[in-house]
């Protein structure tokens, strides 16, 4: 089990916290923890799937593999989770458990709630290494400099010179 920081340990409000979950047990860990009187978030995806002789809409994971739970963490309520059925553990970082803002998980109900198109998309950072996709441009590789103005700085290593572009309206892809 993961230290809580001392930020969580000086909060007796509820929080939310990413929980990691078994391949595809989503669903049945969100039902459970919900028996269980702790409040969960479960983002789910509409998706047409489509066979020969019909068509069904699926609701699937958004963040497959992940719930969010909402509870005051307490040594108690820890257990309670840890020992639901198909939870692996909380996603922390080192030792800290992670807290996810609940301001975040709103937006994300309200984007939800609204049946807004949307689809998963790379978490992409300044910094990571990405790659162009679509248009005149398919296949460049480079580094993402800015999310905002979406500057990409393609290097040639082995003599240390780079240049930068400005790729705004080019659809990428985490390498």
């Amino acid at each position: 089990m993961s230290a809580a920081p001392a930020a969580i340990r000086a909060q007796a409000a509820p929080q939310w916290f990413p929980v990691l979950t078994r391949y595809r047990f989503e669903k049945r860990v969100t039902a459970s923890l919900e028996r269980l009187g702790i409040q969960t978030f479960l983002p789910l995806l509409r998706e047409t799937h489509r066979w020969s002789d019909r068509h069904k809409i699926i609701l699937s994971p958004l963040f497959p593999g992940y719930v969010f739970a909402c509870f005051c963490w307490t040594p108690r309520e820890q257990m309670r989770v840890l020992h639901t059925q198909g939870v692996i553990r909380f996603v922390s970082f080192g030792p800290e458990v992670l807290i996810v803002p609940a301001k975040q998980i709103e937006d994300l109900q309200k984007l939800l709630a609204n049946q807004v198109p949307c689809t998963l998309h790379a978490f992409l950072k300044a910094g990571r290494r990405v790659r162009i996709r679509g248009g005149c441009l398919d296949g460049l590789e480079g580094i993402l400099e800015s999310k905002r103005a979406k500057q990409l700085v393609v290097s040639i290593d082995v003599i240390e010179r780079a240049v930068a572009m400005c790729i705004e309206g080019y659809e990428l892809e985490l390498i």
